[in-house]
């Protein structure tokens, strides 16, 4: 399969695989990231030292299908704290491929659209939550997530997995998944969002230069002073 890099620079996307010289693991990191937090990071690292993955592209969804119909931070505003999150690791990438596109953001289409855009010998892992496990099966187009990509469940330790197997199981559809226990995932946006609201801070949470940018802009009912800075309170 002949790829041109440029094809993939223009849909803001890492380029890799095109030297033919070998099989590549793409790691991408789907989600709402409404913020992102370190639970969404860890899992991300964890997957890439254990799976031997050369990238990990961090998409921050457009329209999140399962959200319709609710309040959900603009995607500019959650791309530009997937971006300030990732900066710093040279193995991460944040990428406006989801955000860009028209329409309803739908996994499978996602995945598709990359295999038309990577060549053959790039390999795609999806990350989510192994509560999305449970769900995927019914997600739009769910035959062709299992064709395109392996799953990467990412758990909280102690999670009870009997569901996830037996959900999987059940669908009859070829599903390939690794479950990752990440003790960081005890962390989750809504809970961020709900110290924000109450006055409390998020540091040790997220990173310090999205706890800024969220100050910044009043982001989740977050405190604002004149020059944009941090008002972070210790609770």
């Amino acid at each position: 399969m002949s790829v041109d890099a440029s094809a993939l620079r223009a849909a803001d996307l890492p380029v890799l695989g095109l030297d033919g010289a070998r099989t590549y693991r793409l790691g991408i990191m789907g989600g709402t990231f409404d913020p992102i937090h370190y639970g969404h990071l860890v899992a991300a690292e964890q997957a890439f030292d254990d799976l031997g993955l050369d990238l990990v592209v961090f998409m921050p969804a457009g329209r999140p299908a399962f959200k319709q119909g609710r309040d959900v931070t603009s995607g500019e505003e959650r791309f530009a704290m997937t971006l300030l999150a990732t900066a710093d690791n040279p193995h991460f990438v944040a990428s406006r491929f989801e955000v860009d596109r028209a329409g309803v953001t739908y996994t499978a289409d996602t995945l598709r659209l990359l295999r038309a855009l990577y060549p053959d010998n790039v390999e795609f892992y999806f990350i989510t939550g192994a509560d999305a496990i449970t769900e995927i099966v019914t997600w739009r187009d769910a035959a062709d997530i299992a064709r395109l990509a392996h799953l990467v469940a990412a758990t909280r330790p102690g999670y009870d997995l009997d569901r996830a197997w037996d959900t999987i199981a059940a669908s009859g559809l070829d599903f390939d998944v690794t479950y990752l226990s990440v003790p960081a995932l005890a962390i989750s946006s809504s809970y961020l969002r709900e110290r924000l609201g109450a006055g409390q801070g998020l540091r040790y949470l997220t990173p310090d230069p999205v706890t800024g940018y969220l100050h910044k802009h009043g982001l989740y009912g977050a405190p604002r002073n004149r020059y944009g800075q941090t008002e972070e309170v210790v609770a």
